[in-house]
């Protein structure tokens, strides 16, 4: 008698709530898809470069020092050739733009030197395809960039900064 009780009960409480609860009958319900709303275009605005020299100086040359650094990581841990060949060629890229920002004509041409030394770098890792002398060229990017940091940080070269 009981059970009979209990599943009557059961069943009509399973039946009150599958067909009397709304939301149920909403969770099942497809919704309507909802329009896309293109977002008008604006005109680009060119802002102008309100950067001091000094805080150009010194962004170019942290963009130079992180190359440098990440092109010795890369002969160290003998990276692919485009890699390395990537990292020196920013660093030069950076070393010419701290050299438009000199006006002392003698740090121009020390500028100059580092320059063409990693250039010469450069030739050499591209001509080293198996990464067979790393090392040396190793050596010769930090020996780069001891001297350039010695030389060309800010406090040495404010005077000279256009």
């Amino acid at each position: 008698m009981r059970r009979k009780f209990f599943l009557l009960v059961t069943s009509y409480l399973l039946l009150v709530t599958l067909i009397g609860c709304e939301a149920f009958v909403k969770k099942f319900t497809r919704k309507p898809k909802e329009e896309k709303k293109e977002e008008m275009v604006l005109v680009p605005e060119d802002y102008k470069d309100n950067m001091t020299p000094e805080e150009r100086y010194r962004q170019y040359f942290l963009f130079w020092k992180s190359w440098q650094d990440e092109l010795i990581t890369s002969l160290l841990e003998d990276r692919s050739p485009k890699k390395k060949l990537d990292c020196i060629e920013q660093a030069i890229k950076n070393l010419d733009e701290l050299r438009k920002l000199l006006k002392d004509e003698k740090k121009q041409k020390l500028l100059d030197k580092y320059i063409l030394q990693s250039e010469r770098l450069k030739d050499m890792i591209s001509d080293d395809i198996y990464g067979k002398n790393n090392n040396q060229n190793r050596a010769r990017a930090e020996s780069i960039k001891i001297s350039v940091a010695r030389c060309f940080t800010y406090s040495e070269v404010k005077a000279s900064v256009r």
